[in-house]
């Protein structure tokens, strides 16, 4: 099992420190969960490094000792890089800010000096200076969640709205621990779903190579053997080798205008008709539309569960919780059941026009729980629930892709290998 070292901070306000082996990021948390601990930060230590920490471990006081003047250091000189040299905050350093920000606060810190505190302790110098640029901005006088508006390409739409909810309930604490845990299941589905993928992509760009190779330096080969004997090769041939000598004369300019259109296409999603009409042929999808919409549902629950169960209102609940499904189609619809929302309809009810996104089972659980007050709960549950069958889906999907793939491939080259060896057969006669 992975090894992680833990820091965090005892109802007493104290800081400690150690290391837990669990199964993953989510049984961390629930056992520190379990401890009363509010954890600050947390990283996967390596093999070697938990060998190491288990020949030689520290007494009480020695962890004292060391954490003393390290604390001292951190304060008087930002920790070094840990190679940001993609010039872009990561997930996993907005996630540490998120989650150590949000247990300063519930010790009491006041959120200036604890913004300088996640400065002077940033992970490396990139991060030190995004967090100083929002402190800059907070000190002059401006919210949290405007002060993060200002750097969308760091502070997604959800995550600023989230902060703003919580800044105006006065839960800032709450809700920033809430968009911590909420990024690490986000991030452990998204991984989930990039492993999922990654051996049929493999097998494309393998059967990609393999037919590159064949046009331009095997069939030349074959195409010399055939030109001197004349009469008439078969059509699968000559496609083939016209093929063959287009990629061969003219590869450069195809290269060039495969750039181009890849240009224009990305292009084209950014904006606004061309999103819509992607997103609207991935819904309709066999296979990955409905995979699609429940992970844009199990998102929504997720989000709106989870500002529900901080003391958000429903309503700005509701507008929150609809910028996390990332599918404009699916935005449009839920914004009309916010609408009926706002006119005094029932949360179940009104989901109902959105079909796409929920079903019939869960608009009922939906309704049952909004009766017996319990919808942050249900919204959660059914968040897992989802995610769980998704999970399962994905495998099944995969599972079925193999095969497709690999019988693509076999199909590309056994067309090719049949094209090129037809004409063996009739050899004797171009002889004759």
């Amino acid at each position: 099992m992975p090894t992680f070292h833990y820091k965090a901070i005892q109802s007493d306000g104290k800081t400690t420190e150690g290391l837990l082996e669990a199964g993953g990021r989510q049984d961390v948390f629930r056992q520190i969960e379990e401890r009363g601990l509010r954890l600050v930060s947390l990283t996967e230590k390596s093999a070697n490094d938990a060998v190491k920490s288990a020949k030689a471990p520290k007494t009480a006081k020695a962890e004292k000792a060391d954490s003393a003047p390290a604390n001292s250091n951190a304060s008087a000189t930002p920790a070094p890089s840990l190679g940001t040299g993609s010039g872009k905050i990561t997930s996993r350093m907005l996630e540490n800010f998120t989650r150590l920000l949000s247990s300063l606060l519930a010790a009491g810190v006041p959120l200036s000096r604890a913004l300088v505190i996640l400065t002077k302790e940033a992970s490396s110098p990139l991060a030190g200076a995004k967090w100083k640029e929002v402190y800059n901005k907070v000190v002059d006088g401006m919210s949290l969640a405007d002060a993060m508006s200002l750097s969308p390409d760091t502070f997604p739409r959800v995550y600023v709205a989230m902060v703003q909810a919580g800044e105006t309930g006065g839960f800032l604490d709450i809700v920033l621990a809430q968009i911590a845990d909420f990024q690490s299941r986000e991030k452990e589905l998204r991984s989930k779903v990039m492993t999922a993928m990654l051996y049929p992509l493999i097998l494309l760009i393998l059967a990609l190579g393999v037919l590159v190779f064949l046009m331009v330096f095997f069939i030349p080969r074959f195409k010399t053997v055939f030109a001197g004997f004349g009469g008439q090769l078969p059509l699968i041939t000559r496609i083939i080798v016209t093929t063959s000598d287009a990629m061969r004369a003219y590869g450069f300019f195809i290269i060039i205008g495969l750039v181009i259109i890849g240009i224009l296409v990305r292009s084209w999603f950014v904006s606004e008709q061309g999103r819509r009409t992607w997103e609207g042929l991935i819904l309709k999808a066999p296979v990955v539309g409905p995979l699609v919409g429940q992970f844009a549902m199990a998102r929504f629950c997720r989000m709106l569960g989870t500002l529900l169960s901080a003391g958000v209102p429903l309503i700005h609940g509701l507008n929150v919780a609809r910028k996390s499904i990332g599918n404009q189609i699916l935005v449009d619809a839920v914004n009309n059941s916010i609408e009926r929302v706002k006119q005094g309809a029932q949360l179940g009810s009104s989901l109902s026009t959105c079909r796409e996104l929920f079903a019939g089972s869960v608009l009922e659980m939906i309704s049952v729980a909004e009766e017996s007050g319990k919808l942050d709960q249900e919204l959660v549950r059914i968040a897992n629930v989802t995610e769980g069958n998704l999970d399962r889906q994905l495998k099944t999907a995969v599972s079925l892709a193999e095969p497709l793939m690999l019988f693509l491939i076999a199909g590309f080259i056994g067309t090719i290998f049949i094209g090129m060896v037809l004409p063996i057969f009739t050899l004797q006669d171009y002889i004759k």
